[in-house]
C-alpha cells in the first residue's frame, strides 16, 4: 500500500508517493508536480564499502523522451549520452546532497533520477532534486536532514519563488540556492540581459542592451528570500516525511586516524620542512616534497621502533601540512605564496597571439594560466540540442567549451572526453559572460578554453581571457567581465576571507565561491559551502571583498583591451537591406542562385526574410563586396511585391470558404502568391492547383493571369487558398 504526502508551497501543489514502485531500492519516490511526474532512488551497497577515505557516491539525472511523447532524435532509436542539461543537473543534485553524508560512509551509494513525464511549465532541475531528498530522507541510510532547492526569478522588482520556465524569460535574474532549513550548501547565479528604447528626441529611438548586473546589497537580499523559501520548504518536509521514513540501518563510519601521538610527533619534529613544502606552488611540486618529507621520517628510529609505515607516516603530514596553512590564514594572516588575504597574484595578458584563430587571449594568474580562443560564424552554424518539453529543436549561438589536459597539472595521463568538471566550469564561463554580448548579435560565437597551467581559478581565468577574446572577435559587448576565485577558512570564532585562492587553499580550506562580473555588478556567481552555515553578513563581506579583486584585475583588462590588434583572420563582414519580397529571388529555384553566388565568391550569406537583412561575410574583402554588389544588382532587376501582408488583417477581410477574385504574382517552386482584389497576397501551393497531380507550376499559371481561388485557411497574418 503505498503513502502519499501532498503540500502547498510557493502556490504549487506537490505530491510524493512511496511504497509504490522501486522498492527494492533504499529509498524511493514518485514526484508529481503539475504534469511533471519523476522518479527518484537511492541505493547503498552495505557490504561492499571502499578503502578510500571518501564516500562514493554517484548521482544519475535521466531525461526519458517518451516523458515529452517523443521519440530520440537521430538515426537510432534509444536515449544516449548524457545531455549537457542532464549531467549539469547531476552535479546540481550531487553538490547539494553529498555534504550529508557522515563522514565515515565508504559504502557505494547510486542516487538515480528519471523524468518519466515532462510539463513546459515546471523547472524539473527543482523538481529533480527535491525528489532525490525525499527518497534520500526517507530512506535506511542514516541520514535526517532534508535539503532542497529552490530557483528565484526577478520580475519587475518583485522576487519570484520557483518560476515557471516562461516566467524566467521575463526575468533579469536566475538564482538556484540548495540547502537545509537553516544551512546553505549550494548557490548558482547568472543575470539575464535585456533591451530597452531609449528616447533621444521627440522621434527618435534607440536601444539600449542591459546586462542587468547586480550590486552585492541586490544579491545578499536575493539570496536571503531564497533562504526564507529553503527554511519553510524544508520545515514542510521533515514534518510531513516523518510518517513515511525507514528505520535506519546502522552501519559502521570508517575512521581514517591515526594515533594522535604519530601527528604530534611529525608536528614538534618537521614542521619547518613541511613549510617548505607548502611554499611550492605547483601542485606536483608541492606533492613530490610533502612525499619526500614522509619518506625521510618513515626510514628513521621513531618510525621503525613503533613499526609506522610509509601511507601513516604520509597521512600525518598532510594533517600537519592543513594545520600550518589554516593557522597561517586565519592567526599570521599570510599566505603561503606570502601575499596578504586580498592579493591578487601577479597577472599578465597578451591578444591575438594566434594568426590563424578570429581571436585569441592568453591569460596568466600566478600559476594558473588560460588560452582562450574564439571563433565567430554565421547564425545557422549554431549547435543544434533538443530541451525534452520543446517539439522542436533548438539553436545556441554562444558556447564556452573548457578543457582541462593532464600536463596543466603536471599529471602524466592522456586526454579523454568532456567530463562532469569541464561541462561545469565551461558552463560558469557561458553564465558569466553570456548576458554581456548584446542580444541583436545573431552570428554564432564559439569561446574555447584551454588550460595550460593550473593552480586554482582556472574557471575565472576562462571568463576573463573569454571576454578580452569576445572583444578581439569585434563581437558586440556591454563590458569586459573579470572574475575572481574567493575562500574562506573559519577556525572557532575567527575566520579568514581570501582572494584568488589557489589550489592548496582551495582544498585545505572550507569555502569556496567564484564571482564574475563587469564593472557595473556581478553577472554569475557560483558557491558550495562546505562548513555549513554562513551568516549573510559574512557573505556580504566576502562580496565586498570580491569587489576589490574583481575591479583590479578589469583595471589590468582594459588596460589590456587597448592594445588589441585585430587578427588577420577574423571574417569581413557586410551587411545590407533588400526589399524582403525580392529574397525568393536571391535564393533562386531549390537554392540555385545563393549557392551559384557561394561558390562564385567564396563568401557565407545570411538571409532574414522577414526585414530583407542581407550578411555577406569572407575572407578576402575584395570578394565580399564583390558579392554584395551582386547581389544588390540581381534584387534591383527583380519586380517588387506591391502588397504586403504584413500590412494587412486578412481576418477582417476574408472568410473560410469565401471565393475571391486575384491575379498571379509570383511563380515559386511550391506554388504562386496571389495577389488578392480585397487587399494583402496568399499562398497558392501546388498541391491546391489542380486535383490532378502538378509538377511545375508554371505549366499551368503564368504572372498576370487574373483567377479565381477559394480561403481555405484565414489567419490574421496570412491566408492560404486553393483554386475555385
Amino acid at each position: 500500500m503505498s503513502t502519499v504526502c501532498e503540500f502547498e508551497l510557493s502556490g504549487k501543489r506537490e505530491i510524493f508517493e512511496f511504497d509504490k514502485v522501486a522498492k527494492q531500492a533504499n529509498g524511493s519516490v514518485l514526484a508529481k508536480l503539475g504534469n511533471a511526474v519523476v522518479l527518484a532512488s537511492v541505493v547503498s551497497e552495505f557490504d561492499n564499502p571502499v578503502s578510500e577515505d571518501f564516500t562514493p557516491l554517484t548521482v544519475q539525472y535521466i531525461e526519458k523522451t517518451y516523458a515529452a511523447a517523443k521519440l530520440p532524435g537521430g538515426f537510432i532509436k534509444r536515449e544516449g549520452k548524457p545531455s549537457d542539461f542532464e549531467t549539469l543537473t547531476s552535479r546540481v543534485i550531487d553538490r547539494s546532497l553529498r555534504p550529508l553524508f557522515p563522514k565515515g560512509y565508504v559504502y557505494p551509494t547510486t542516487i538515480t533520477v528519471m523524468v518519466l513525464s515532462a510539463d513546459k511549465n515546471v523547472d524539473l532541475q527543482t523538481l529533480a532534486l527535491n525528489a532525490a531528498n525525499a527518497a534520500l530522507y526517507t530512506s535506511n541510510l542514516p541520514i535526517r536532514k532534508s535539503v532542497c532547492g529552490v530557483r528565484v526569478a526577478k520580475i519587475e522588482n518583485e522576487y519570484v519563488i520557483n518560476p515557471t520556465p516562461e516566467q524566467i524569460e521575463n526575468s533579469v535574474l536566475d538564482l538556484y540556492v540548495a540547502g537545509s532549513k537553516d544551512e546553505l550548501l549550494m548557490i548558482e547565479m547568472k543575470t539575464i540581459s535585456s533591451a530597452e528604447l531609449i528616447e533621444v528626441d521627440i522621434e527618435a529611438f534607440t536601444k539600449i542592451h542591459n546586462a542587468n548586473e547586480m550590486d552585492e546589497d541586490m544579491l545578499v537580499e536575493a539570496i536571503g528570500f531564497a533562504q526564507n523559501a529553503l527554511n519553510e520548504a524544508n520545515l514542510t518536509y521533515e514534518k510531513g516525511f516523518e510518517a513515511v521514513c525507514k528505520e535506519q540501518v546502522e552501519v559502521e563510519l570508517v575512521q581514517f586516524t591515526i594515533e594522535e601521538s604519530v601527528i604530534n610527533y611529525v608536528r614538534d619534529n618537521f614542521s619547518t620542512e613541511i613549510r617548505e613544502a607548502i611554499k611550492k606552488l605547483a601542485k606536483s611540486e608541492r606533492a613530490t616534497q610533502l612525499k619526500d618529507v614522509a619518506k625521510v621520517i618513515s626510514k628513521n628510529e621513531y618510525c621503525t621502533t613503533n613499526e609506522l609505515d610509509y601511507s601513516t607516516i604520509y597521512e600525518a603530514v598532510s594533517i600537519v601540512k592543513r594545520e600550518i596553512v589554516r593557522h597561517m590564514i586565519v592567526t599570521d594572516k599570510v599566505r603561503a605564496d606570502g601575499r596578504g588575504l586580498k592579493d591578487v597574484r601577479p597577472i599578465s595578458i597578451e591578444t591575438n597571439i594566434l594568426p590563424s584563430a578570429h581571436s585569441s587571449c592568453l591569460f596568466t594568474r600566478g600559476e594558473t594560466q588560460a588560452l582562450v580562443i574564439a571563433t565567430v560564424a554565421g547564425a545557422k552554424d549554431g549547435q543544434m540540442y533538443e530541451i525534452l518539453t520543446e517539439k522542436s529543436t533548438s539553436v545556441d549561438r554562444f558556447m564556452v567549451h573548457y578543457n582541462f589536459p593532464g600536463f596543466s597539472v603536471g599529471e602524466a595521463k592522456p586526454m579523454f572526453g568532456v567530463g562532469r568538471r569541464e561541462l561545469g566550469h565551461g558552463n560558469l564561463g557561458k553564465k558569466a559572460l553570456e548576458s554581456t554580448i548584446d542580444d541583436d548579435y545573431n552570428e554564432t560565437v564559439r569561446l574555447v578554453s584551454e588550460i595550460l597551467e593550473s593552480n586554482g581559478s582556472s574557471s575565472m581565468a576562462t571568463v576573463c581571457g573569454g571576454s578580452l577574446a569576445l572583444k578581439a572577435a569585434g563581437v558586440p559587448i556591454s563590458g569586459l567581465v573579470a572574475g575572481v576565485a574567493m575562500g574562506m577558512v573559519v577556525e572557532g570564532d575567527s575566520y579568514s576571507v581570501l582572494t584568488d585562492i589557489m589550489g592548496l587553499e582551495d582544498h585545505d580550506g572550507d569555502m569556496d565561491f567564484k564571482v564574475a562580473g563587469t564593472s557595473k555588478g556581478i553577472t554569475a556567481l557560483q558557491m558550495d559551502i562546505k562548513l555549513g552555515g554562513i551568516e549573510l553578513s559574512v557573505l556580504k563581506e566576502a562580496l565586498l571583498q570580491a569587489k576589490e579583486g574583481r575591479d583590479h584585475i578589469l583595471g589590468l583588462m582594459e588596460e589590456a583591451a587597448l592594445e588589441i590588434v585585430p587578427s588577420e583572420a577574423l571574417p569581413l563582414v557586410e551587411q545590407f537591406a533588400i526589399d524582403p519580397s525580392k529574397i525568393m529571388v536571391i535564393i533562386g529555384k531549390a537554392g540555385a542562385t545563393i549557392k551559384e553566388i557561394i561558390e562564385k565568391f567564396t563568401v557565407s550569406i545570411d538571409l532574414d526574410r522577414d526585414n530583407g537583412m542581407v550578411k555577406v561575410s569572407g575572407g578576402s574583402k575584395q570578394n565580399v563586396l564583390d558579392a554584395c554588389e551582386h547581389i544588390k544588382t540581381i534584387s534591383n532587376n527583380a519586380p517588387a511585391r506591391k502588397d504586403s501582408p504584413k500590412n494587412i488583417d486578412f481576418e477582417k477581410l476574408y472568410a473560410t470558404d469565401e471565393v475571391v477574385l486575384g491575379k498571379v504574382e509570383r511563380v515559386v517552386d511550391f506554388g504562386a502568391f496571389i495577389l488578392l482584389a480585397k487587399g494583402g497576397e496568399g499562398l497558392l501551393h501546388i498541391s491546391k492547383i489542380s486535383k490532378e497531380r502538378v509538377t511545375n507550376v508554371s505549366d499551368v499559371l503564368s504572372v498576370g493571369q487574373e483567377i479565381e481561388v477559394k480561403v481555405l485557411k484565414v489567419k490574421k497574418d496570412r491566408i492560404e487558398l486553393s483554386m475555385n
